[in-house]
């Protein structure tokens, strides 16, 4: 695709082993051979009925700007879904949209890319893996959040500070095995009825002062062994997680945050986990982004994610 945001550089003299993601993506067309394909939800009216600084709806066109120049390592299919916008502030609608692309993608057989857009993308996400006949329909499914809020609020409607709770609430009613973990919670960001939601639902966190390089090799050995009971794994990394000097471009910067040495390996280790089926990188904000540094942050926590998981499924097929 040489349109739009998938443009950069060619370095024409290293022939394909100097090719780009620009240089490789195609639009999504069903049947095609499995890989990761990228879907964007276009919105940011979650984060305005939370009260949020508002223009993440600008985000998934700025990562794909963002990704264009990444380097592609064969065999990698990369595919391009296009966007889901939220017309009016309908932003069920738009999240009903999301999930029935996104159950089509893993229908096929590919990973989704979820780009936001605001945290409301994670309960489009976990609607489309848990569609009927999608990825994750049956069996135990994972939850893991990168973030600095649980978002498990409660509120009269849909907004990017509720998708988790409404996972929750959704997994309740079916009857189905459902578990959520956070990376990353501030307790300077958190509410004491937010604590109060995680502990009466089970959720397992651990906030940023606890992650540190001395205590990241137990964090990661628990990780993939608390992994190892589920049969799917959905990813969701709100760019809030890091640190403000690193991504400022996000509606709620952190004070503190989790270093890239320390969320890199843990997300890794999800992504490399070979049950993987669904990621979404959110509130990437650009308006709050003039030079570019979250939107290459995210960039880049996009490739290690999509490189943790080629390698698992490279392995898995060896």
């Amino acid at each position: 695709m040489s349109d739009g945001p998938w443009q950069g550089r060619v370095d024409a003299l290293d022939g394909e082993a100097g090719r780009r993601w620009h240089q490789v993506v195609v639009p999504w067309r069903p049947g095609r051979p499995g890989g990761v394909v990228m879907l964007g939800l276009a919105s940011d009216e979650g984060v305005r009925r939370n009260q949020g600084r508002v223009g993440a709806a600008q985000g998934p066109q700025a990562l794909r700007r963002a990704m264009a120049n990444l380097p592609w390592h064969p065999p990698l299919a990369l595919q391009d879904a296009g966007d889901i916008g939220c017309d009016d502030g309908r932003l069920e609608a738009a999240q009903q949209a999301y999930a029935q692309r996104a159950a089509a993608l893993l229908a096929d057989g590919q990973l989704v890319l979820g780009l936001g857009g605001g945290h409301e993308i994670a309960w489009a996400s976990y609607s489309g893996l848990t569609a009927p006949g999608s990825a994750a329909a049956e069996g135990k499914l994972a939850i893991v959040n990168f973030d600095a809020h649980f978002d498990l609020r409660v509120a009269p409607e849909a907004t990017s500070g509720t998708p988790f709770r409404q996972a929750l609430d959704e997994a309740a009613q079916r009857g189905r095995t459902v578990a959520y973990r956070c990376y990353g919670i501030s307790a300077t960001a958190n509410t004491r009825a937010l604590y109060d939601t995680a502990h009466t639902r089970g959720v397992d966190w651990a906030e940023d002062h606890q992650l540190n390089l001395l205590t990241l090799d137990a964090h990661l050995n628990e990780l993939r062994d608390w992994l190892d009971g589920y049969d799917h794994v959905y990813l969701s990394l709100c760019l809030d997680v890091l640190p403000a000097a690193v991504a400022p471009g996000v509606s709620a910067p952190a004070a503190r945050g989790l270093a890239m040495e320390l969320l890199e390996p843990l997300v890794c280790s999800v992504a490399g986990c070979g049950r993987l089926r669904l990621a979404d990188i959110a509130e990437l904000c650009p308006p709050l982004d003039p030079d570019g540094r979250t939107a290459r942050t995210a960039a880049r926590l996009a490739w290690q994610i999509v490189s943790a998981w080629q390698a698992a499924t490279t392995a898995a097929t060896a």
